[in-house]
């Protein structure tokens, strides 16, 4: 009798266990396929008398709810433990690794120079690409003839009407990250102890050498009798922190309008260790950045007493360090994503 059937069939399903995916796939295709024991009950239940449909029909139902159930009990069990990937291929393959990737070279000199001046009591701080005149070149002593003002070496971004009085070229993207040292003056009092690491922009042709964007650490230290010497040994520090005991360093005279006096620091070739290569232009030197007293009216325009404080400030780019640190000849080779390239960092994991 159909009763009997199913009272058989649900003691079978009470004690069925699957301890694979395959197990519970045959359980499924038995009871609850297109040809299965349900769909045969159901059929046989056409053919049952109208007394015995009121009864079986419900006796039918249940055990048709019992089979899905214990099925999807089944499956959850089997994918909270993982045996449902057990039986599916050869378990004796290896499984599939993760690629781990690695930081950009840019970003591990970047925080290797961060780390290097927190040691001295050294801040970071940071400021807007984009700014006005005012931060990007006349605080810091730029006359208005200054060639850096032209169109050839600075974006600037063209205001459309109804936005100020200020004209088509008040406002750029910014040539260096001085600019931070200016609002970090005009916002506070001195002494300022910091390093402005960020993006800086030049309108120059793009090649090996040169780059539409690179990327700068520049530093400011403002305070009462600071000196020039404090200026050289804060860099020599900072130099052989970064490319060891062995690196020599020498200045020279140079000219920057927001400092003077101001010089440019050369080490000593890591490459050909002073012997002589492309990357020195055979002279064993290398230039690394620049630097200098801060100039008294940049001070005075940011409000500080140029006869009380004095201060140093420097600026490096951080493609040239990294340049050195990495025998990296190209520029270009930092922005393209190039997998080929950045493989080449996977020792310096994340």
């Amino acid at each position: 009798m159909l009763q009997d059937k199913i009272a058989q069939y649900s003691d079978e399903i009470h004690a069925f266990s699957a301890g694979t995916a395959d197990e519970l796939e045959q359980f499924r295709i038995r009871f609850l396929g297109t040809k299965g024991i349900i769909k045969d009950l159901f059929e046989e239940f056409k053919t049952v008398s109208a007394e015995e449909k009121r009864v079986l029909g419900k006796v039918l139902n249940e055990f048709k709810k019992l089979a899905e159930e214990k099925y999807n009990q089944l499956k959850d069990s089997l994918s909270n433990t993982g045996s449902s990937r057990q039986t599916h291929g050869d378990l004796t393959l290896p499984g599939n690794g993760l690629e781990l990737g690695a930081r950009h070279p840019l970003v591990m000199v970047r925080t290797e120079i961060i780390e290097i001046f927190k040691k001295l009591g050294f801040n970071v701080a940071e400021g807007p690409e984009i700014e006005d005149d005012w931060h990007n070149f006349s605080a810091l002593n730029f006359p208005e003839e200054h060639p850096a003002r032209d169109m050839q070496d600075t974006f600037f971004i063209s205001l459309s009407k109804g936005e100020g009085d200020q004209g088509s070229e008040s406002v750029a993207l910014r040539t260096h990250t001085s600019s931070v040292q200016v609002r970090m003056m005009e916002q506070g009092k001195p002494p300022f102890r910091a390093i402005m690491p960020g993006r800086v922009y030049r309108n120059e042709a793009i090649s090996a050498r040169a780059h539409c964007f690179f990327h700068q650490v520049e530093g400011l230290y403002v305070d009462e009798n600071v000196s020039f010497a404090d200026l050289k040994q804060t860099l020599f520090y900072f130099v052989q922190e970064l490319f060891g005991e062995d690196t020599k360093v020498r200045f020279r005279p140079s000219y920057f309008p927001f400092t003077e006096p101001s010089a440019e620091m050369d080490i000593s070739c890591t490459i050909c260790k002073g012997a002589g290569c492309q990357m020195c232009k055979h002279s064993g030197w290398v230039e690394i950045l620049g630097c200098g007293m801060v100039d008294p009216n940049v001070l005075e325009n940011c409000g500080i007493d140029s006869k009380k404080y004095t201060g140093f400030a420097f600026g490096m780019g951080i493609e040239r360090i990294t340049n050195l640190k990495y025998e990296i000849r190209d520029l270009r080779m930092f922005s393209e994503n190039d997998i080929r390239f950045l493989k080449q960092f996977k020792t310096e994991l994340i």
